[in-house]
């Protein structure tokens, strides 16, 4: 049971309780005590602190010499947290934590710090200051994942596969040109992050209050400025109860997430025995209990199931949106749960998927084995619309000779020449060139697609891609300070 003193420390720095007679329930307590998941917003809360430090200063609420020592307490709470300084039973949260240390630090100024704000536009504004460092993190691993796969599309060289749709064998590819397919979308996701980051220091909150803005002169374009914000929220009521930020990079993190979980099947799929085209190595892979010969692709297979955490993360916080009334209401506290457990997620996967990619073989004498003759069935129909056919009786007549090779059993390859005369009458001794694959691919140069110099001309878009942009401020970050 903790001392009448313990209970008096504790109700003496929460940020709330004057009006209760009486301590609050433990069960509510431990059911309301958001700590554990918040406590890493405590470099954003401080920041964000000392800047209102000085907003109170040029408001006239602090003298310049309390504004001073009040960011200079400040600095020091950051030293301590930095040094791992952990939360106390007693922390309701991170607000209530680093009040309390400010406390320790100058004394009886630090109760002015709360002047004229809310835990709803404070928690609202280190929120969005922690999705933005979140987003530029994660965009940058995104990046190095696309550079693995980069260099190994540079290395497949002139590799040819089958492509294939609903899992069938389509039409031969490059191999470059697959592992591609896979870089693109993650270069939509890396803008989808960026994007989302930038959405988050959009608005600032910060001088909403709790829903009808701060009674006090503080400049809220000030505050903007120095805490690198874009603009500020147009209405109080929208600032402390808007998530919209939260949800942008959880839809973003879904998106990445079912990409990774693409990439990851197409990789066990190719690594079976049945396909042979990658052979996993042995940092990012697992053994078997039971069976001395399997090699298991763990990473990637806790990669597919991933995405289903990305996306429940996003459900989870949507769904409890849509039932709010206007305002701040508790149940957003869970929305950092979602956030944290999706960005936490991602920050794992992402590295452990570019090194299961990083240390794969491919075997381009199995991609090629795979392919077949019958797979250029649609170059037949484009030599006999060469030939002046329309394309639906050229599609007709190829038809006809892949069912008589399937009656057969054969190749269409090994089909006799009267076979394709009596499919149509425009096939000629030149047909058996049109089954080669790599002729096949020669023949798709347009932009995007799977010819050699349309490969090369997607491999120098996506070393453009990677390329750094140039150096450009966050916003318009600048640093706020109390001066004489």
């Amino acid at each position: 049971m903790p001392s009448p003193d313990d209970t008096a420390r504790e109700r003496a720095h929460r940020l709330w309780g004057g009006r209760f007679g009486g301590a609050s329930a433990a069960l509510l307590d431990a059911l309301n005590r958001s700590i554990d998941v918040d406590f890493r917003l405590w470099p954003f809360d401080v920041q964000l602190s000392k800047a209102w430090a000085v907003a109170l200063w040029q408001a006239g609420v602090l003298t310049l010499d309390e504004s001073r020592r009040m960011e200079a307490g400040l600095d020091a709470v950051g030293i301590e947290l930095a040094a791992g300084t952990r939360p106390l039973t007693s922390d309701e949260d991170v607000h209530t934590m680093i009040d309390r240390m400010l406390s320790a630090e100058i004394g009886p100024l630090a109760a002015k710090l709360h002047t004229g704000r809310s835990r709803n536009d404070q928690v609202a504004t280190a929120t969005r200051l922690w999705c933005a460092d979140a987003a530029t993190q994660l965009a940058e691993a995104v990046r190095a994942l696309q550079r693995v796969l980069l260099v190994h599309a540079e290395g497949l060289g002139e590799t040819l596969m089958p492509a294939y749709t609903h899992l069938q064998r389509a039409q031969p590819v490059s191999a470059a040109h697959w592992i591609l397919g896979h870089f693109w979308p993650l270069d939509r996701d890396h803008d989808r992050i960026l994007q989302a980051g930038r959405s988050a220091i959009a608005a600032l909150p910060l001088g909403a209050g709790a829903i009808a803005g701060s009674a006090y002169p503080v400049s809220r374009v000030l505050l903007k400025e120095s805490l690198g914000f874009t603009g500020l929220t147009p209405n109080s009521i929208d600032a402390v109860g808007d998530r919209d930020f939260v949800a942008e990079l959880l839809f973003a993190l879904t998106l990445l997430g079912v990409h990774v979980s693409r990439l990851a099947e197409d990789l066990i799929l190719f690594g079976s025995s049945e396909f042979g085209f990658v052979q996993f190595g042995d940092q990012f892979t697992t053994g078997s209990s039971m069976m001395p010969q399997k090699r298991n692709p763990d990473a990637l297979e806790l990669t597919r199931a991933s995405s289903a955490r990305m996306l429940g993360d996003l459900v989870g916080l949507v769904t409890t949106l849509k039932g709010l009334p206007s305002g701040y209401n508790k149940d957003m506290q869970d929305d950092k749960r979602a956030l944290f457990d999706a960005v936490d997620t991602m920050q794992l996967v992402l590295p452990a998927v570019g090194g299961a990619v990083a240390e794969l073989k491919f075997s381009a004498d199995r991609m090629s084995a795979a392919l077949s003759s019958t797979m250029m069935a649609t170059d037949l129909a484009d030599y006999l619309v060469r030939k002046g056919a329309t394309f639906r009786e050229a599609h007709q007549a190829v038809g006809e000779i892949v069912r008589a090779a399937e009656a057969k059993r054969v190749e269409l390859g090994a089909l006799p020449l009267e076979t394709y005369a009596a499919a149509h009458h425009l096939f000629g001794a030149d047909v058996f060139d049109a089954l080669s694959p790599r002729a096949s691919t020669e023949q798709r140069e347009v932009p995007g697609g799977t010819g050699p110099n349309a490969v090369r001309d997607q491999i120098e878009a996506a070393r453009a891609a990677l390329r750094p942009p140039r150096e450009t401020p966050r916003g318009n970050e600048m640093p706020l300070l109390a001066v004489g």
